[in-house]
This record gives C-alpha cells, sequence and structure tokens, in this order.
C-alpha cells in the first residue's frame, strides 16, 4: 500500500513507473487508435518476457518504431529491419520486428475494411468493458472466450503475436475489462468511467 491506497498484487510498491502505469492507465478505456496499435505492439513485444522489461524500454519503443505510425512501419524495409536489430535499447528478436511490420498492415487493412480499429476491436465485448469483479489476483484468468475469439480473429487478418494470452493481456491494459480486484482503488473509479 503506497499513499494509503490499495492496489492490485501485482504492482510492486517500490517502482514509481510501475505505480503510474497502474494508477493512471492500465484498465482505462482506450479508443484512440494509434493508442491501441501501440499497446498490441507492446503487449506482442512483451512474449516470454515481463510487463516490467516493456515499460522501461517504451519511449525506446516509440522512437526506434517511428511512434508507432503504421503508415511508415508498413513501407520498413530489410535496411530498416537491420537498423532495429542492432538497437540495443530495444527488444532484438527478427520474428517480433518483423510481426510490428506485418501488424502495421494487417492494421490499415483493418482500418480500410471498418473505419477504425477502435470500432472493428471493440466489437468482441460489444462496445463497452466487461465489468469482473475479482476479489484477489488468482481468480484472474489468462484468457477467455473472447479472447480465443479475438485471437483467432486477428490471426485471420494476418496479425502476429496476437495469441489468446497475448490479447487478455491487451483486453486488461486497454480497459476492455476492468481486472482491477475489488478492493484496489482503482476498481471503483473504472466502474464508474464505464459508466459513461
Amino acid at each position: 500500500m503506497v499513499n494509503n491506497r490499495q492496489r492490485c498484487g501485482w504492482v510492486p510498491e517500490n517502482d514509481a513507473q510501475y505505480l503510474q502505469y497502474h494508477d493512471v492507465e492500465w484498465g482505462v478505456p482506450l479508443h484512440d487508435d494509434l493508442k491501441l496499435f501501440e499497446m498490441l505492439i507492446l503487449e506482442g513485444q512483451q512474449a516470454g518476457l515481463s510487463w516490467r522489461t516493456i515499460l522501461y524500454k517504451r519511449q525506446n519503443f516509440r522512437k526506434a518504431f517511428d511512434y508507432f505510425n503504421p503508415e511508415r512501419i508498413a513501407r520498413y524495409d530489410e535496411s530498416k529491419i537491420e537498423s532495429l536489430m542492432s538497437d540495443p535499447t530495444i527488444i532484438r528478436n527478427r520474428l517480433k520486428i518483423n510481426s510490428v511490420i506485418q501488424n502495421a498492415k494487417s492494421f490499415l487493412a483493418v482500418k480500410m475494411e471498418f473505419g477504425t480499429f477502435n470500432s472493428y476491436i471493440w466489437k468482441f465485448v460489444g462496445g463497452k468493458p466487461v465489468l469482473n469483479r475479482w476479489e484477489n489476483h488468482d481468480e484472474i484468468p489468462a484468457n477467455t472466450i473472447i479472447s480465443d475469439e479475438m485471437s483467432r480473429n486477428l490471426s485471420e487478418r494476418g496479425f502476429k503475436f496476437t495469441g489468446t494470452t497475448i490479447c487478455y493481456s491487451f483486453m486488461q491494459a486497454v480497459g476492455m475489462v476492468n481486472d482491477h480486484v475489488t478492493s484496489c482503488f482503482r476498481y471503483g473509479e473504472i466502474s464508474r468511467l464505464c459508466d459513461h
């Protein structure tokens, strides 16, 4: 407990950046296409790693990937890939770097079809957040039927590093589900946000 506030059990209390992420960002319903794209990419980069690793490299990712501009990323060529592979400030994994480029192309195709990525991705929860009521962190699933369906659909559209666990983590981060535990001070705040 920091500042006399009860938080979710996964938040390290001595980590200011992580606290900020939990207290301000995590679980807030997000509808901005570029921010949704950024979170989808960052969740994919996390595969096999800790979220803390990604969080601490987030600014580096933004600079390296043109602030997650999908039009630019979709045009990356082999020389750009090589320069990213030699950038020690990001995750230098060729499969993950290639997936960012592929995901930018798929993202643009979804926008073309649906008008916005937001309208496509939020349809999986009927356009409004799922308000869960978990009392402790152990109850929270790693994936759900909805994340299974999202993962399948994204995969059919060519997205990479979007397995069901990554999709559920993405849903939690962008507020498609409220997975703060009920004792966390953010649970009520986000539930009220979801009512508007």
